[in-house]
């Protein structure tokens, strides 16, 4: 196999990830990578990188919040999550301990601590949620946007459903 630093431009540019031969792509701020609707309780969803991209290692969403709050208490069994506030501030619980951020700050969820998070400014809000490994978590966001009134047990088998575990009350 040729070493990394061999590989001309043109082939670093087509690298594999485990033997996949993947290109470069653009999305753009307001873009989903598939152009596909991305509407979830009333927040924006952008897919920016794909688990069909990183076969399944990695998934990239970018999320608009366009009102106060955020998801009910829940926990990713198989996936880290990591957070990245593009705007506005938001309020995290992650296990035990609670966190401000705003504009620039990050913040890690380790798989399998229960964890939430709320936007507390006024006007909009941005952050982008990256999920290691990809999981089923763009399978869920699918299958969720289409399920706007389900039960609270109905509810907690489409989480279980995708990996995930949900546990309680959205953050005020």
């Amino acid at each position: 196999m040729t070493p990394m630093v061999a590989l001309p431009c043109t082939e670093f540019a087509n690298f594999a990830i485990n033997n996949k031969r993947i290109k470069p792509f653009k999305v753009g701020d307001s873009e989903d990578r598939f152009h596909e609707d991305s509407l979830y309780r009333g927040n924006h969803f952008y897919l920016k990188v794909s688990a069909r991209d990183t076969d399944g290692e990695l998934c990239i969403y970018n999320s608009t919040r366009i009102k106060k709050g955020g998801p009910r208490l829940h926990l990713h069994h198989s996936q880290d999550e990591w957070f990245f506030i593009l705007k506005g501030e938001f309020t995290f619980r992650i296990g035990d301990e609670s966190f401000c951020l705003k504009e620039g700050d990050s913040l890690f969820g380790p798989r399998e601590i229960p964890h939430a998070f709320a936007l507390t400014s006024e006007g909009e809000g941005k952050l982008m949620l990256i999920y290691q490994p990809a999981g089923k978590i763009e399978d869920f966001f699918k299958e969720a946007r289409t399920s706007e009134d389900l039960s609270e047990e109905q509810s907690k088998a489409l989480f279980r459903k995708y990996g995930m575990e949900l546990l309680g009350s959205p953050m005020d």
